[in-house]
C-alpha cells in the first residue's frame, strides 16, 4: 500500500513516500481505507522521538493517530462493525496510509464531512479529557489558554456547551472567532493578568492551558496559589509549578463513547473544527512542517 514512512527519529527529512506492508487485523481491530487523516502536533513530536513515554515507535513507522474511512476488513470478534461502515476513530499503525488498523472507532454520521471526521478524534478526546480532569462544571469560569487552536476551540465549545463560563487568550485576529463560539477572548502575553481579571471580575475556577507558552505560574496565581485545579497538554515544565500535564489514559470505553458523541454534535452543527488545509498524502511532510511551525489557522488535514 501506499505510504508515508520513517525509519529513524528526526526532522522532516527522515519521511519517506512509498510503499508499506498492507496490515491485516487481529482480534478486535478493523482494517480501514482511509479516506482523511488528522495531522496534530503528537505527530511530529513522535517522530523526534520526544513522546516515547506514551507511543513507543517500532520501525519502520506510519505517522498519524486519527483518521476518516470505510472499514474494508474485520478481525475475529468483531461485532461492533462491519465491511463498508463508514466510521472514524485511532489508528494503531499510523493513518498516513492507505490502510490502517483501528480499535477504537465511531460510526461517521452522514451529515459528517470526511475532513471534519478526521478532525476529531485527537482534539475532541483531549478537550474532553482535560475538562474531566479539571472537574469543571456549570456556572464555572475556564481560563483556556491557546483557545483559538485546534484542541483549544474544541474545549471552548463543549464548555459553553456544558454552561461554563470561557475566558479564552489568543492574539487579536481570532477573537471574533472565539465570540462567535461563545468565549470571551483576551490577548495573550504582558499584563495578561489585568486583562484576565477585567474579563472575569469574578474570578477564574480552573485553568486548561493549550498553549505552552510559560503561562503556568500566572495560572496558579490567578488561581489564588493552587494548582490543583490548572491542567497543561504542552508544557512540559508542569511539574516544576505543581501542576498536572495530561498525555493520555482515557479509558478505551470512554475514547469510543467520546467519539460517538463528539460525531454526533458535529453533524448537529454544534461542534466544529476549522480545516486550514487538505493535502494529498504525497506532501504529508509540508502539512507537518506547516503544524511544527505553528502557523496553521485551523486544523491540517492529508488525503491518501
Amino acid at each position: 500500500m501506499e505510504a508515508i514512512v520513517y525509519e529513524t527519529f528526526g526532522g522532516p527529512e527522515v519521511l519517506r513516500h512509498g510503499q508499506a506492508v498492507k496490515p491485516e487485523p487481529g482480534s478486535g481491530e478493523v482494517r480501514v481505507k482511509v479516506v482523511t487523516a488528522g495531522v496534530n502536533p503528537v505527530d511530529y513530536k513522535i517522530r523526534y522521538g520526544t513522546m516515547e513515554q506514551f507511543f513507543p515507535t517500532t520501525f519502520p513507522a506510519i505517522p498519524g493517530l486519527e483518521f476518516a474511512g470505510i472499514v474494508d476488513a474485520v478481525g475475529e470478534g468483531v461485532t461492533h462493525a462491519a465491511v463498508g461502515d463508514e466510521v472514524l476513530g485511532w489508528t494503531t499503525t499510523g493513518a498516513y496510509a492507505e490502510y490502517a488498523l483501528a480499535g477504537h472507532i465511531a460510526a461517521k454520521p452522514a451529515a459528517l464531512t470526511w475532513e471534519r471526521a478526521a478532525a476529531l478524534p485527537v482534539a475532541g478526546e483531549t478537550a474532553q479529557r482535560v475538562l474531566d480532569q479539571l472537574r469543571v462544571k456549570t456556572g464555572e469560569t475556564l481560563l483556556l489558554h491557546g483557545a483559538a487552536g485546534v484542541v483549544g476551540s474544541v474545549a471552548v465549545q463543549l464548555a459553553v456547551d456544558a454552561g461554563i463560563t470561557v475566558v479564552g487568550t489568543a492574539s487579536e485576529a481570532n477573537h471574533a472567532y472565539l465570540r462567535s463560539l461563545g468565549a470571551i477572548p483576551v490577548v495573550y502575553g504582558n499584563g495578561l493578568g489585568a486583562r484576565v481579571r477585567a474579563a472575569a471580575p469574578q474570578g477564574v475556577d480552573a485553568v486548561f492551558d493549550a498553549a505552552g507558552q510559560g503561562v503556568l505560574p500566572l495560572s496558579v496565581e490567578l488561581l489564588g496559589g493552587a494548582a490543583d485545579r490548572v491542567v497543561t497538554i504542552a508544557d512540559p515544565n508542569a511539574a516544576d509549578h505543581g501542576v498536572a500535564f495530561s498525555a493520555g489514559g482515557t479509558a478505551p470505553e470512554a475514547i469510543r463513547a467520546g467519539l460517538a458523541e463528539h460525531a454526533r454534535l458535529a453533524a448537529e452543527g454544534r461542534l466544529d473544527v476549522r480545516i486550514a488545509e487538505v493535502f494529498p498524502l504525497a506532501d504529508a511532510a509540508k502539512a507537518l512542517e506547516l503544524s511544527e511551525a505553528g502557523h496553521a489557522r485551523g486544523k491540517l488535514i492529508i488525503r491518501p
